[in-house]
């Protein structure tokens, strides 16, 4: 059976201030009605959104950024916590990892938390970036230090708050992941067996990624030719 490709990327963002998770805490929200987004979280509205199209056609070649390589440090993580929160799967990280260099601040480490997935009910869509106007059938938010050449642009979270001021790294080759692997996350379900569910959701997770965004005047750059 063949391989899939998905889409790997990295997002650095600064640390939310506490009112901002004040205000996040016991606001609930759901993929069916992303459109609906900015009437409860303002910031969804704003012109730097997240996801986008990537077309590669127009993505500027930036030499500065292989100045100062993208430089991972990882720390082996032997503790985490897997958690189903009803939109994702999370794989929160105990360790210290962290990021640095390439297009982020420098002097600033970026400290890798946690892992998140996307992907589809079927192996046509499933990533929140697409290239091309392609859609991968998953997208795994990570870093990876073997991976050189990527995309960089400034957008925002793809979930609320969808707050922006997000940096984006976009790993310019796909990972691959099994028919059966996928077929596992599609298992997955958004409650509980045996909880109530609301009017229109068949309790399946899936089809979890946000609509792409318009770019407005915002430059992809490329560290590679």
């Amino acid at each position: 059976m063949a391989d899939l490709s998905f889409i790997e990327d990295s997002v650095a963002f600064p640390e939310k201030e506490e009112d901002d998770e004040e205000e996040e805490e016991g606001v609930e929200w759901g993929y069916e009605e992303g459109v609906e987004w900015g009437l409860v979280f303002p910031d969804a509205n704003g012109e730097y959104q997240s996801p986008i199209n990537l077309n590669s056609r127009e993505a500027r070649y930036d030499p500065s950024l292989l100045d100062i390589r993208l430089s991972p440090n990882y720390v082996v993580c032997r503790d985490c916590e897997v958690a189903n929160d009803g939109h994702t799967i999370q794989v929160i990280l105990k360790s210290k990892s962290v990021l640095s260099g390439g297009p982020l601040p420098q002097g600033h480490e970026f400290e890798l938390y946690e892992v998140r997935f996307h992907w589809g009910r079927e192996n046509q869509r499933g990533s929140e970036h697409t290239v091309n106007f392609k859609a991968f059938p998953m997208e795994v938010r990570r870093t990876n230090p073997l991976l050189r050449d990527y995309w960089v642009y400034e957008g925002s979270l793809t979930i609320p708050p969808c707050s922006e001021g997000v940096t984006w790294i976009l790993f310019r080759y796909p990972l691959t992941i099994s028919q059966l692997q996928i077929e596992e996350f599609r298992r997955l379900r958004t409650h509980v067996k045996g909880a109530e569910l609301v009017e229109g959701c068949d309790g399946i997770l899936g089809d979890n990624f946000r609509p792409t965004q318009p770019l407005s005047d915002r430059v992809i750059r490329a560290a590679f030719q």
